[in-house]
């Protein structure tokens, strides 16, 4: 079984959850899935081994748990952008270049635990189903959008899905297999994996005006955020053919 066993609900075992899920973080992002063991996250958060089994069953239920606070937490950023978005009333390239930047942000926190949650996370159903969930809920709100800018052809939510899933897509290939990068470049704490001290990347999306939103992607080279931005922007700006 590879899913959790319990959601906690009292404040007490909330924050024993939280402190698993960030020990198995840390150790998937330093030693990899087959040096990390349950004994060592159990170890590393402060609680028995009794305890962690109480949560998860295996490793395998850890990592669909960090799978889904990371959908549940990429969520959360991205509504906030699309939101901001709708009350500045931005065109369409910043509205596309806020949400590459969004979407990419998370990928350069911890990638090696990023790219571990990609590669080994099991598909189960539940956690299939809940990303389907949140790519249909964020491409109505981006087909939205494109219907207030009078694009996205005859079926702006089905371009818009097109859209947030090959944005995906496409960011996931830019950290899996990205390209080579300036050695003599500096690696700030973003560079290797470390959040900001509250948990969270510098600044989120929906915080900054929207053109400045292409540097919230960690480690993730500009000039692959800027190919993912163009090719979106050519590919959404079609004129609407609804019917007045």
């Amino acid at each position: 079984m590879a899913v959790p066993r319990k959601s906690p609900r009292q404040q007490r075992s909330r924050e024993t959850w939280e402190a698993i899920l960030e020990a198995a973080a840390q150790l998937f992002q330093r030693h990899g899935y087959a040096a990390t063991t349950t004994n060592k996250v159990a170890e590393r958060a402060g609680v028995s081994i009794g305890s962690l089994y109480q949560y998860v069953p295996n490793k395998d239920a850890l990592l669909t748990a960090l799978a889904q606070r990371h959908l549940r937490a990429a969520g959360e950023e991205l509504r906030r952008f699309l939101d901001v978005a709708a009350e500045r009333r931005l065109g369409l390239r910043p509205l596309v270049a806020g949400l590459v930047a969004t979407a990419a942000a998370p990928h350069g926190e911890r990638p090696g635990a990023h790219r571990l949650l990609f590669d080994q996370t099991p598909r189960v159903p539940a956690l299939v189903a809940e990303l389907r969930a949140f790519e249909r809920e964020i491409a109505v709100a981006l087909g939205g959008h494109l219907r207030r800018l009078g694009l996205g052809g005859s079926d702006p939510e089905g371009l818009a899905l097109l859209a947030v899933q090959g944005i995906e897509a496409q960011l996931h290939g830019a950290v899996l297999d990205p390209p080579p990068r300036d050695p003599a470049a500096g690696d700030g704490d973003a560079a290797d994996g470390r959040a900001a001290p509250d948990g969270r990347t510098a600044t989120s999306a929906a915080e900054r005006p929207a053109a400045e939103t292409a540097s919230a992607a960690s480690t993730i080279p500009p000039p692959s955020l800027d190919a993912v931005i163009d090719l979106w922007v050519r590919a959404l700006d079609v004129p609407s053919s609804a019917t007045p």
